[in-house]
């Protein structure tokens, strides 16, 4: 008889581009007994849910709830229920989750109007203008707030007001942004907006936060044909997720668990504190990269606090040395994607994992990693600037 070892992954400290460490309180929610989807007691957890998201969200959308499935499930949820055949998309493009929205969007038979920005710098808003006048009838303004693959943060808080304009709905992508920095869905005139469980919320992966305005509903109800997804048709998981509890799926009510302890973390440390807190910590972490000789790759000015990305240095062996810091250090920081592969080196900040003890420890693991491949670095210097720029904002 084959016989297999137990579970024994390495409790890891999780700095790449997600998932994010876990909070001990959002483990021990998902040890709660398992009830039925249907359950009183599960009912009355998904109503808290929503009510949470809301507040992080920013929002007082009705249809707000984590669909059941990866933040990629709630790109899809979106495009597939707001598009359809010969629709015209317009996308900015400017990284592989740009990429991304443009080919999904293709693929359930829009007309897509790439906007296309060279990796690392921000989509400027005007040649999106320019792009929503030129078109016959856009239905549809989609963009990335915080593209992970270049940690570029783009400028998102006059799209609404300006896709308006031209009849079109927003759709904005906050995989990253959730959670870190502020997302003001009512505010900026948002109509549709996905995220994840594992990053800026801090529970592991498997669900995916969106919400949708009443505007982009009365889209939805008025469709000429059915939603091409039988999943992610609104449709029917409103009816779900609403009074009606008729069933669509079963939900997984472990995951529900974690994100709604997750999501009380959010609450309880206070919407204003977080964003700070993820701030702080960039701009430590910012502060030692360049006190260490290394060079941020994102467009100055639009940086995400939460995800720097760091260009590989000459000579310096990218997978040697993010090995290095897995076996040596127990620290995991993301490669580089597309086009940046091998380029660039991508560090997480997100949730749980934005820590003053994080960004000390990378500095120091990149310190040794790097003078282990032959780079002269002044030791102790990124340490030493982190702690300089944690000391002037007291």
């Amino acid at each position: 008889m084959i016989s297999f070892p137990e579970l024994q992954p390495s409790a890891r400290v999780l700095l790449g581009p997600g998932p994010s460490n876990v909070h001990p309180r959002v483990m021990k929610a998902m040890l709660s007994p398992v009830v039925g989807h249907l359950d009183p007691d599960f009912v009355r957890v998904m109503e808290d849910i929503k009510k949470l998201l809301r507040i992080v969200f920013q929002t007082d959308n009705e249809i707000t709830f984590p669909v059941s499935g990866t933040g990629s499930a709630g790109m899809e949820t979106a495009l597939a229920n707001l598009i359809e055949d010969d629709d015209e998309v317009i996308v900015g493009v400017n990284g592989a989750f740009g990429e991304r929205l443009a080919d999904a969007a293709h693929r359930l038979g829009a007309k897509v109007c790439r906007v296309d920005a060279e990796w690392g710098r921000i989509v400027e808003p005007d040649r999106l203008e320019a792009a929503l006048r030129q078109a016959r009838r856009p239905k549809l303004l989609a963009v990335v707030q915080a593209e992970t693959s270049t940690g570029v943060y783009q400028p998102v808080e006059e799209l609404g007001v300006m896709a308006h304009r031209y009849g079109a709905l927003v759709l904005m992508d906050a995989v990253t942004s959730l959670g870190c920095v502020p997302v003001e869905i009512d505010r900026w005139q948002i109509d549709a907006c996905y995220s994840c469980s594992q990053k800026g919320i801090g529970a592991p992966p498997g669900l995916a936060p969106v919400t949708f305005s009443e505007r982009a509903m009365q889209t939805i109800r008025a469709r000429k044909r059915k939603c091409r997804s039988w999943y992610f048709d609104l449709s029917m998981i409103e009816r779900y997720w609403g009074p009606d509890r008729l069933y669509h799926h079963t939900a997984p009510i472990s995951m529900n668990y974690a994100i709604y302890e997750a999501l009380r973390i959010i609450v309880e440390e206070g919407l204003e504190a977080r964003f700070k807190r993820h701030a702080a910590n960039a701009a430590a972490l910012q502060a030692g990269i360049v006190a260490m000789g290394l060079e941020l790759a994102a467009q100055p000015g639009h940086r995400l606090p939460q995800l720097a990305a760091v260009r590989v240095p000459d000579g310096i062996d990218d997978a040697r040395l993010r090995g290095e810091l897995l076996r040596t250090f127990n620290l995991e920081i993301g490669a580089g994607l597309g086009p940046l592969k091998g380029k660039i080196w991508r560090i997480g900040l997100m949730g749980e994992s934005s820590r003053r003890e994080n960004v000390m420890l990378v500095l120091n693991a990149l310190e040794a990693a790097l003078s282990a491949q032959g780079m002269e670095i002044a030791r102790g210097a990124a340490l030493m600037a982190a702690d300089k720029t944690y000391n002037n904002a007291r």
